[in-house]
């Protein structure tokens, strides 16, 4: 009985679902959309009156958000661009096989494009716009894994011949070959962006976007309606980057940014959301951010299913299915999908009874139709207000059957066999006979033929071939001898930082005439940290929107002022973000062809260590500009402990070549330093870097040097700040010292010389750098060219005539000098603070790091004693004068 009820139940349900669906399709049709909303909304009030819970959920049903009826006609010929669409993807398959055959292990990728090639080849033939002189085009992000569908469309557009894909990842063959993946800096008139650092495209796009709007709103550059397309893969979006900023992107509004995320439901491995569904996980992300989600699941194949599905059950079961199960449906028979999907449910066999297991099992995904993607992609073009994300469920594979359509092994997929060529080559109809199959020869049809013809002409009328880089700089910045001049003198009674010389030059550029508008500071929320304070007033913080409250400071003369045209982006906590300002604005005169200067500072703790992936990135942009590691040294920045302290970015910094690094100690050396980095920059045109790392400590700034060779040797890395003040006498002890401990080393001299009659030099090192990547070239050129003179490294140039011991001292690793030890005329003694940070006083952190005046000192006659005759009892009894505890803590190891 209790059975029969349970029915009757379950009967009374489901016609008051229907009455409640007719309800609403009723109200939809009359009124419109607007007021099923304003019901919707009416009800949810009402339950909540009457104490009903209303679960949150920030997801629609698991169907495409544009319906059928909804859908604009798919202009062009649809035939056409499908044969172009096969050509690319028998062309970007044959690059990958081809190359693994030539180099075996040479690796690529095959299954990421095959299942986003209909993504992209709507964006080509309908709405990614090239550069014309009308327009600056659109910006294209394109997924790195799937780089060789881009070479295989440039192929057909003539911009890239048969030799250059037969040397895909063969870029060092005598005859040119192509980039693994998107380069500029390996391919600089081809990619615009460096894209396979999965989690970085996304942040990229987002901060490129935003930077658009900041050269329009500050009168830069003309309003031009261009869009930023980021082409990404749900697998990425596990990297914390890719959603790390999307909030940022909808607070901003930025309309002009589009997602389209490929979601095969595979990482690398294996599914993405096996156990869940990765596009409304993804959904609930976005929508909770604010954006606009276009979600593209299912391809046309279901919308007569979709239609007349009366009972809800086929959006039900849409719902029900898990993502590792979808994967299974990709490699199954339309007898198993019938079955397992269409089976749970008698409504739904009922539904397709008059479809055959073939045609069950060839039902296609959204992202695998045109028509679908055409719409999605017409809608994000056309709303307002808010980025769009379209969500596009994909098969990885796509098109590669038994050699890997859907399976786990897909990513890895390099080579397929005969049979599996022949088979994916009458799949989309290519013409290629069984003879030459073998070969996997390329394709191309004759000039004339249709799909050429239309494939030129779909690029010509959207303002011709992309990706394509442009350069559109020109020398600026040549005169600037007015931004030094006032610290070569010193600060003579004044007590300064570098940080506080750094913000004074920065603030004389901003007011300059021909640069001062195009410079752009960069600051992760510790402008006042750094003295930036001033610049509020002088420069104004970026906001889009303006500032639309009355700040609480507002009556003090450093008010926190935003202002729409703001040249300050004060991007909150986050470095990375803050890095993909950097980008934008350091390759903003090939991207924007506005030529700008970032300068990014930052506690350089956070730089090389945190976000070193994304130097590495603006490298390969090409990107220009100065970053300032700010706080720097693991002794100069006093109580903030393990964490905080910096002993390494200048060994990090040996790593990107593009990279110039100094640790300039006095207001001279950093002027120059800034001057040289305009001039070679902005002025000569190179894509370089510079890294300066600059601190918080306050002492009397000398004036510089008036001996020959200075300023040539503080741009080389390397001079002469102070001979011995021992009267005839010649220094047997050099005394490196760079950044903040360059002023321990000098008080280490007066204590040699004062207490123990010890000669000694004092020289500044401005960069390790540069002088170890001189001398490495040096060697280089010698081993290179054995029957010439041989040359000489500019460290031993200047050291030529002198002699001695060498003790060199950093707020730095030890390994950081140690790298020069093979160019000096003499040995050398490296202190400098391995280990981790304490917090505490400089001092008291100097005495730890074991890198004061007393252990400079103490080195110094110990090398003395050791090689060149000194005295060990001299060294014995200098331990008790300074006073140090041999048993002491190890910053090593404790």
């Amino acid at each position: 009985m209790s059975n029969e009820k349970q029915k009757t139940s379950q009967q009374l349900q489901e016609i008051e679902n229907q009455e409640w669906r007719e309800s609403l399709d009723y109200v939809l049709k009359e009124q419109g959309a607007e007021r099923v909303q304003q019901i919707l909304r009416q009800l949810q009030i009402r339950a909540q009156e009457q104490g009903v819970s209303i679960p949150f959920t920030a997801n629609t049903p698991y169907i495409n958000t544009i319906p059928r009826a909804q859908q604009p006609v798919l202009p062009g010929n649809r035939e056409i661009e499908r044969r172009v669409k096969s050509i690319v993807r028998w062309n970007a398959m044959a690059m990958v096989v081809r190359a693994n055959r030539e180099s075996a292990g040479i690796g690529g990728h095959i299954s990421t494009y095959a299942s986003a090639a209909t993504l992209w080849e709507v964006g080509f033939n309908h709405f990614w716009r090239g550069r014309t002189d009308d327009f600056i085009g659109d910006m294209v992000y394109f997924q790195g894994h799937a780089a060789p569908g881009v070479y295989a469309r440039a192929f057909l557009e003539g911009r890239l011949t048969e030799q250059d894909l037969e040397n895909f990842r063969r870029e060092l063959d005598p005859k040119g070959g192509l980039s693994s993946y998107p380069h500029p800096y390996l391919m600089k008139d081809f990619w615009e962006f460096p894209t396979v650092s999965m989690g970085l495209t996304a942040l990229s796009a987002i901060y490129q976007a935003r930077f658009n709007h900041y050269l329009v709103d500050r009168g830069l550059r003309k309003s031009s309606g261009r869009k930023v397309w980021a082409m990404l893969g749900d697998g990425e979006m596990d990297e914390p980057e890719s959603l790390g900023a999307i909030t940022l992107a909808s607070r901003e509004h930025l309309d002009n940014l589009i997602f389209v995320i490929n979601c095969n439901l595979q990482r690398l491995d294996g599914p993405v959301r096996g156990n869940g569904k990765i596009i409304q996980e993804l959904e609930a992300a976005f929508r909770g951010a604010g954006w606009n989600v276009i979600k593209v699941i299912w391809s046309g194949d279901w919308d007569p299913l979709l239609e007349a599905d009366d009972s809800g059950k086929l959006v039900k079961r849409m719902d029900e299915v898990l993502d590792g199960q979808m994967q299974r449906y990709t490699a199954s028979s339309g007898d198993f999908v019938r079955k397992d999907f269409f089976g749970r449910y008698p409504e739904l066999l009922e539904l397709v009874k008059g479809y055959s297991d073939e045609q069950l099992g060839g039902f296609k995904r959204g992202g695998h139709d045109p028509v679908k993607v055409y719409a999605a992609y017409k809608a994000a073009v056309e709303h307002k207000g808010s980025p769009t994300v379209i969500l596009a469920q994909t098969i990885k594979g796509y098109g590669l059957g038994e050699a890997g359509e859907g399976k786990n092994i897909t990513h890895s997929q390099k080579k397929l066999n005969e049979d599996e060529l022949k088979e994916f080559r009458t799949r989309f109809n290519i013409p290629i006979s069984d003879d030459q199959i073998a070969a996997a020869p390329f394709y191309k049809p004759a000039d004339d033929s249709p799909e050429m013809q239309y494939l030129k002409q779909r690029r010509n009328e959207l303002g011709g071939s992309l990706p394509k880089r442009f350069s559109g700089s020109e020398p600026m910045a040549c005169q600037t001898d007015w931004l030094v001049q006032e610290y070569l003198g010193g600060s003579g009674e004044r007590e300064l930082a570098t940080t506080m010389a750094f913000v004074h030059l920065l603030a004389k550029l901003l007011r300059d005439d021909e640069v001062g508008k195009l410079i752009v500071p960069i600051v992760p929320d510790e402008a006042r940290t750094f003295g930036m304070e001033a610049l509020f007033r002088q420069a104004g913080i970026y906001s889009h929107a303006g500032q639309l409250y009355e700040p609480i400071d507002k009556g003090s003369l450093l008010f926190y002022n935003e202002k729409k045209t703001g040249a300050i982006l004060e991007e909150g906590l986050s470095e990375a973000g803050s890095m993909a300002s950097f980008i934008a604005a350091g390759s903003s005169y090939s991207t924007n062809q506005v030529q700008t200067i970032p300068f990014y500072t930052f506690y350089s703790m956070f730089g090389f260590q945190r976000v070193g992936d994304l130097i590495w990135q603006a490298c390969d942009s090409r990107a220009r500009g100065f970053l300032i590691g700010a706080t720097a040294g693991r002794t100069t920045l006093a109580g903030e402990g393990l964490q905080h302290q910096d002993g390494h970015s200048h060994v990090l910094a040996l790593t990107p070549t593009k990279v110039k690094a100094y640790d300039p100690a006095f207001a001279y050396e950093l002027a120059l330093i800034v001057q040289d980095g305009l001039n070679r920059m902005y002025c000569h045109q190179e894509d370089l870097i510079y890294y300066l790392t600059v601190t918080n400590e306050t002492y009397l700034m000398p004036a510089m040097p008036k001996e020959k060779g200075v300023r040539e040797g503080i741009l080389k890395g390397l001079y002469r700040f102070r001979k011995t003040g021992l009267k005839g006498k010649q220094a047997r002890i050099h005394l490196f010292g760079s950044g903040a401990i360059l002023n321990e080393v000098i008080k280490a001299q007066k204590l040699l010389e004062e207490d123990y009659a010890v000669a000694a030099d004092v020289w500044s090192v401005t960069s390790y750098k540069e002088l170890y990547q001189d001398a490495i070239e040096v060697d280089r050129w010698n081993l290179l060219n054995p029957g010439k003179k041989p040359r000489k490294p500019y460290l031993a140039q200047v050291l030529d005539q002198e002699e001695g011991i060498f003790v060199a001292a950093s707020d730095y690793m030890k390994v950081l000098p140690a790298a020069l030890a093979k160019w000096l005329p003499g040995p050398i003694h490296c202190l400098g603070t391995d280990g981790f940070g304490r917090s505490d006083s400089r001092e008291r952190l100097r005495d730890f790091f074991e890198v004061d005046q007393r252990y400079i000192a103490l080195a110094a006659l110990y090398q003395w004693a050791d090689r060149d005759g000194g005295s060990m009892k001299v060294v014995q009894q200098a331990l008790k004068d300074f006073d140090i505890d041999p048993d002491k803590l190890n910053p090593h190891q404790d």
